[in-house]
Protein backbone atom coordinates (compact mmCIF):
# COMPACT_ATOMS: atom_id res chain seq x y z
CA UNK A 1 0.00 0.00 0.00
CA UNK A 2 1.21 3.91 -0.58
CA UNK A 3 2.19 5.60 2.15
CA UNK A 4 0.83 8.72 -0.17
CA UNK A 5 -2.57 7.23 0.27
CA UNK A 6 -2.59 7.94 4.20
CA UNK A 7 -5.86 9.90 5.70
CA UNK A 8 -5.92 12.38 8.27
CA UNK A 9 -8.35 9.66 10.21
CA UNK A 10 -5.33 7.65 10.54
CA UNK A 11 -2.76 9.86 11.10
CA UNK A 12 -5.00 11.00 13.97
CA UNK A 13 -5.68 7.30 15.35
CA UNK A 14 -1.88 6.85 15.55
CA UNK A 15 -1.03 10.32 17.45
CA UNK A 16 -4.24 9.66 19.79
CA UNK A 17 -2.59 5.70 20.24
CA UNK A 18 0.93 7.11 20.87
CA UNK A 19 -0.28 9.71 23.23
CA UNK A 20 -2.44 7.41 25.45
CA UNK A 21 0.01 4.24 25.20
CA UNK A 22 -3.37 2.32 25.01
CA UNK A 23 -5.73 1.34 21.84
CA UNK A 24 -8.72 1.18 24.03
CA UNK A 25 -8.16 4.53 26.03
CA UNK A 26 -7.21 6.33 22.47
CA UNK A 27 -10.88 4.70 20.59
CA UNK A 28 -12.67 6.28 24.42
CA UNK A 29 -11.07 9.91 23.48
CA UNK A 30 -11.89 9.30 19.42
CA UNK A 31 -15.40 7.81 19.99
CA UNK A 32 -14.76 4.83 18.17
CA UNK A 33 -14.96 1.20 18.85
CA UNK A 34 -11.40 -0.50 19.93
CA UNK A 35 -11.76 -3.11 17.23
CA UNK A 36 -11.93 0.29 14.84
CA UNK A 37 -8.48 1.91 16.01
CA UNK A 38 -6.96 -1.63 15.96
CA UNK A 39 -7.83 -1.92 12.63
CA UNK A 40 -6.63 1.40 11.26
CA UNK A 41 -3.02 0.87 13.33
CA UNK A 42 -2.91 -2.52 10.98
CA UNK A 43 -3.66 -0.56 8.16
CA UNK A 44 -0.63 2.18 9.04
CA UNK A 45 1.58 -0.59 9.68
CA UNK A 46 0.66 -1.92 5.81
CA UNK A 47 1.28 1.47 4.32
CA UNK A 48 4.38 2.37 5.96
CA UNK A 49 6.20 -1.67 6.13
CA UNK A 50 7.30 -0.23 9.47
CA UNK A 51 7.07 -1.39 13.46
CA UNK A 52 5.64 1.54 14.75
CA UNK A 53 4.77 0.12 18.33
CA UNK A 54 6.28 -2.69 21.05
CA UNK A 55 3.80 -3.83 23.40
CA UNK A 56 4.51 -3.86 26.92
CA UNK A 57 3.48 -4.62 30.37
CA UNK A 58 2.04 -1.06 30.45
CA UNK A 59 0.63 -0.80 26.89
CA UNK A 60 1.90 0.25 23.70
CA UNK A 61 5.15 2.33 23.10
CA UNK A 62 6.75 3.94 20.28
CA UNK A 63 9.19 2.40 18.41
CA UNK A 64 12.18 3.90 17.02
CA UNK A 65 10.52 4.53 13.70
CA UNK A 66 7.28 5.52 15.27
CA UNK A 67 8.78 8.14 17.59
CA UNK A 68 10.65 9.43 14.33
CA UNK A 69 7.13 9.91 12.48
CA UNK A 70 4.92 10.89 15.59
CA UNK A 71 6.09 14.89 14.98
CA UNK A 72 5.63 14.25 11.56
CA UNK A 73 2.01 12.91 11.86
CA UNK A 74 1.18 16.08 14.52
CA UNK A 75 2.33 18.61 12.05
CA UNK A 76 0.47 17.24 9.06
CA UNK A 77 -2.72 17.28 11.18
CA UNK A 78 -1.88 20.84 12.54
CA UNK A 79 -1.62 21.75 8.97
CA UNK A 80 -4.82 20.21 7.94
CA UNK A 81 -6.63 22.02 10.70
CA UNK A 82 -4.85 25.66 9.72
CA UNK A 83 -5.97 24.62 6.09
CA UNK A 84 -9.75 23.91 7.85
CA UNK A 85 -9.35 27.42 9.37
CA UNK A 86 -8.31 28.96 5.93
CA UNK A 87 -11.15 28.06 4.03
CA UNK A 88 -13.76 29.26 7.30
CA UNK A 89 -12.22 32.37 7.43
CA UNK A 90 -12.64 32.67 3.30
CA UNK A 91 -16.30 31.62 3.79
CA UNK A 92 -16.32 35.20 6.06
CA UNK A 93 -14.39 37.23 4.41
CA UNK A 94 -16.15 40.01 2.73
CA UNK A 95 -15.29 40.54 -0.73
CA UNK A 96 -16.24 42.96 -3.27
CA UNK A 97 -15.76 46.70 -4.24
CA UNK A 98 -16.69 49.75 -2.35
CA UNK A 99 -17.08 52.92 -4.57
CA UNK A 100 -16.38 56.21 -2.59
CA UNK A 101 -16.97 59.26 -3.37
CA UNK A 102 -14.73 62.06 -1.66
CA UNK A 103 -14.82 66.00 -0.83
CA UNK A 104 -12.38 68.54 -0.19
CA UNK A 105 -9.36 67.29 1.54
CA UNK A 106 -8.28 63.70 2.75
CA UNK A 107 -7.45 65.10 6.08
CA UNK A 108 -10.53 66.69 6.66
CA UNK A 109 -12.36 63.15 5.59
CA UNK A 110 -9.61 61.63 8.05
CA UNK A 111 -9.27 59.11 5.05
CA UNK A 112 -5.92 57.28 5.46
CA UNK A 113 -7.30 56.17 9.10
CA UNK A 114 -10.73 55.07 7.43
CA UNK A 115 -9.29 53.03 4.55
CA UNK A 116 -6.61 51.95 7.36
CA UNK A 117 -9.28 50.62 9.25
CA UNK A 118 -11.27 49.02 6.45
CA UNK A 119 -7.94 47.31 4.78
CA UNK A 120 -7.68 45.36 8.50
CA UNK A 121 -11.34 44.26 9.13
CA UNK A 122 -11.88 43.49 5.47
CA UNK A 123 -8.88 43.26 3.31
CA UNK A 124 -10.61 41.44 0.30
CA UNK A 125 -12.65 44.93 -0.27
CA UNK A 126 -11.24 46.99 -2.87
CA UNK A 127 -11.39 50.49 -2.66
CA UNK A 128 -12.15 53.05 -5.63
CA UNK A 129 -11.79 56.73 -5.18
CA UNK A 130 -14.02 59.28 -6.80
CA UNK A 131 -12.99 62.83 -5.82
CA UNK A 132 -15.87 66.17 -6.60
CA UNK A 133 -17.96 68.70 -5.08
CA UNK A 134 -20.59 67.80 -2.37
CA UNK A 135 -23.66 67.75 -5.08
CA UNK A 136 -22.31 65.89 -7.79
CA UNK A 137 -20.72 62.93 -5.65
CA UNK A 138 -24.46 62.79 -4.17
CA UNK A 139 -25.74 62.60 -7.78
CA UNK A 140 -23.43 59.59 -8.30
CA UNK A 141 -24.66 57.85 -5.04
CA UNK A 142 -28.22 58.46 -6.23
CA UNK A 143 -27.66 57.30 -9.51
CA UNK A 144 -25.72 54.04 -9.06
CA UNK A 145 -22.27 54.81 -9.47
CA UNK A 146 -20.91 55.17 -6.23
CA UNK A 147 -21.46 53.09 -2.85
CA UNK A 148 -20.90 55.79 -0.20
CA UNK A 149 -20.00 59.16 -0.34
CA UNK A 150 -18.97 62.54 1.65
CA UNK A 151 -21.55 64.64 1.97
CA UNK A 152 -21.89 68.89 3.13
CA UNK A 153 -24.95 69.47 4.49
CA UNK A 154 -26.29 73.24 6.25
CA UNK A 155 -26.51 72.46 9.87
CA UNK A 156 -29.26 70.15 10.71
CA UNK A 157 -30.93 70.34 7.27
CA UNK A 158 -31.51 66.57 7.66
CA UNK A 159 -30.87 65.39 4.92
CA UNK A 160 -32.09 61.86 5.24
CA UNK A 161 -35.58 63.65 6.00
CA UNK A 162 -35.45 65.31 3.00
CA UNK A 163 -34.16 62.46 0.89
CA UNK A 164 -35.74 59.33 3.36
CA UNK A 165 -34.03 56.97 0.56
CA UNK A 166 -30.61 58.06 1.81
CA UNK A 167 -29.20 56.70 5.65
CA UNK A 168 -27.06 59.89 6.76
CA UNK A 169 -24.31 59.74 9.07
CA UNK A 170 -23.31 62.98 10.66
CA UNK A 171 -19.49 62.94 11.40
CA UNK A 172 -18.64 66.18 12.80
CA UNK A 173 -20.13 69.76 12.65
CA UNK A 174 -18.54 72.97 11.88
CA UNK A 175 -18.84 76.94 10.63
CA UNK A 176 -18.28 78.58 7.09
CA UNK A 177 -16.95 82.06 8.15
CA UNK A 178 -16.56 84.76 5.21
CA UNK A 179 -13.30 85.98 4.43
CA UNK A 180 -12.19 88.58 2.49
CA UNK A 181 -8.68 89.59 1.13
CA UNK A 182 -6.30 91.24 3.84
CA UNK A 183 -6.85 95.27 4.27
CA UNK A 184 -10.60 94.77 3.81
CA UNK A 185 -11.08 94.07 7.36
CA UNK A 186 -12.71 97.54 7.56
CA UNK A 187 -15.04 96.44 4.97
CA UNK A 188 -16.18 93.22 6.45
CA UNK A 189 -15.70 94.25 10.36
CA UNK A 190 -19.47 94.55 11.82
CA UNK A 191 -21.06 93.91 8.86
CA UNK A 192 -24.31 91.98 8.39
CA UNK A 193 -25.39 89.60 5.39
CA UNK A 194 -26.72 92.83 3.72
CA UNK A 195 -24.01 94.65 4.20
CA UNK A 196 -21.43 91.94 2.80
CA UNK A 197 -23.73 91.96 -0.40
CA UNK A 198 -22.27 94.60 -1.75
CA UNK A 199 -19.18 93.60 -2.32
CA UNK A 200 -17.85 91.47 -4.59
CA UNK A 201 -18.09 87.88 -4.24
CA UNK A 202 -16.33 84.83 -6.23
CA UNK A 203 -19.03 81.97 -7.11
CA UNK A 204 -19.24 78.24 -7.57
CA UNK A 205 -21.07 75.89 -9.14
CA UNK A 206 -24.43 75.28 -7.78
CA UNK A 207 -22.80 71.04 -7.12
CA UNK A 208 -20.52 73.00 -4.32
CA UNK A 209 -22.06 73.31 -0.71
CA UNK A 210 -20.73 76.85 -0.91
CA UNK A 211 -23.64 77.61 -3.53
CA UNK A 212 -26.34 76.04 -1.38
CA UNK A 213 -25.23 77.82 2.00
CA UNK A 214 -25.20 81.68 0.10
CA UNK A 215 -28.53 80.63 -1.54
CA UNK A 216 -30.14 80.29 1.81
CA UNK A 217 -28.61 83.32 3.13
CA UNK A 218 -29.02 85.87 0.43
CA UNK A 219 -32.42 84.47 -1.94
CA UNK A 220 -34.92 84.95 1.79
CA UNK A 221 -33.38 88.31 1.73
CA UNK A 222 -33.79 89.32 -2.37
CA UNK A 223 -29.93 89.83 -2.70
CA UNK A 224 -27.83 89.30 -5.30
CA UNK A 225 -23.91 89.56 -4.84
CA UNK A 226 -21.80 90.46 -7.78
CA UNK A 227 -19.62 87.76 -8.73
CA UNK A 228 -15.73 88.41 -10.02
CA UNK A 229 -14.98 84.90 -10.60
CA UNK A 230 -16.22 81.08 -10.70
CA UNK A 231 -14.17 78.46 -9.08
CA UNK A 232 -14.84 74.45 -7.94
CA UNK A 233 -11.62 74.12 -5.55
CA UNK A 234 -11.64 75.45 -2.09
CA UNK A 235 -7.17 76.02 -2.74
CA UNK A 236 -8.06 78.14 -5.91
CA UNK A 237 -10.71 80.04 -3.45
CA UNK A 238 -8.01 80.73 -1.30
CA UNK A 239 -5.84 82.05 -3.97
CA UNK A 240 -8.07 84.22 -5.02
CA UNK A 241 -9.14 85.96 -1.82
CA UNK A 242 -5.28 86.58 -1.43
CA UNK A 243 -5.03 87.73 -4.84
CA UNK A 244 -7.75 90.64 -3.69
CA UNK A 245 -10.57 89.32 -6.07
CA UNK A 246 -13.59 89.30 -3.81
CA UNK A 247 -15.02 87.44 -0.53
CA UNK A 248 -15.84 83.57 -0.47
CA UNK A 249 -17.07 81.02 2.74
CA UNK A 250 -13.90 79.16 3.85
CA UNK A 251 -13.86 76.56 6.58
CA UNK A 252 -13.57 78.02 10.31
CA UNK A 253 -9.94 76.16 11.17
CA UNK A 254 -8.89 77.54 7.61
CA UNK A 255 -10.21 80.88 8.22
CA UNK A 256 -8.31 81.16 11.58
CA UNK A 257 -5.46 80.06 10.38
CA UNK A 258 -5.05 82.06 7.09
CA UNK A 259 -6.02 84.64 9.30
CA UNK A 260 -3.08 84.69 11.36
CA UNK A 261 -1.02 83.92 8.35
CA UNK A 262 -1.64 85.62 5.76
CA UNK A 263 -3.27 88.44 7.24
CA UNK A 264 -6.97 87.44 5.45
CA UNK A 265 -9.66 89.47 6.95
CA UNK A 266 -12.78 87.55 8.43
CA UNK A 267 -16.21 88.67 8.99
CA UNK A 268 -17.15 88.67 12.75
CA UNK A 269 -20.82 89.33 12.81
CA UNK A 270 -21.69 86.14 10.57
CA UNK A 271 -21.02 82.25 10.09
CA UNK A 272 -23.04 79.27 9.04
CA UNK A 273 -23.26 76.22 10.69
CA UNK A 274 -22.59 72.39 8.26
CA UNK A 275 -22.23 69.38 8.88
CA UNK A 276 -19.73 66.64 7.34
CA UNK A 277 -21.36 63.24 6.57
CA UNK A 278 -21.44 59.64 5.45
CA UNK A 279 -23.82 58.95 2.88
CA UNK A 280 -25.68 55.97 1.00
CA UNK A 281 -28.71 54.71 -0.17
CA UNK A 282 -31.00 53.07 2.79
CA UNK A 283 -31.36 49.90 0.98
CA UNK A 284 -28.45 48.86 0.88
CA UNK A 285 -27.42 49.38 4.91
CA UNK A 286 -26.91 45.26 5.25
CA UNK A 287 -25.24 45.06 2.25
CA UNK A 288 -22.07 42.92 3.66
CA UNK A 289 -19.49 45.94 2.03
CA UNK A 290 -21.53 48.65 3.21
CA UNK A 291 -21.64 47.08 6.61
CA UNK A 292 -17.97 46.80 6.87
CA UNK A 293 -17.53 50.32 5.46
CA UNK A 294 -19.89 52.09 7.80
CA UNK A 295 -18.21 49.89 11.27
CA UNK A 296 -14.57 50.86 10.06
CA UNK A 297 -16.00 54.64 9.67
CA UNK A 298 -17.42 54.62 13.42
CA UNK A 299 -14.31 53.88 14.87
CA UNK A 300 -12.33 56.31 13.15
CA UNK A 301 -14.43 58.82 14.00
CA UNK A 302 -16.49 57.91 17.53
CA UNK A 303 -13.17 55.94 18.95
Amino acid sequence: MNPANLDLQTLRVFVAVAREGSVSRAAEQMHRSQPAVSLQLKRLAEMTGLTLFHRSAHGLILSADGAALLSQAERALHAAQDFANAVSRLHGTVRGKLRVGTILEPSFLRLGNWLGQLVQSAPEIETELRHGMSGSVMGQLQHGSLDVCFYLSPDREATHLLQPDLMVRTLTRFEYRVVAPAGWGPQVTGCDWEALATLPWLATPPESVHSRLLARVFGPRGLAPRHTALVDQESSMLDLIKSGVGLSLVRDAIAIRESQISGLAVADRVSLGCELQCVCLASRLEEAVIVEALGALDRVWLA
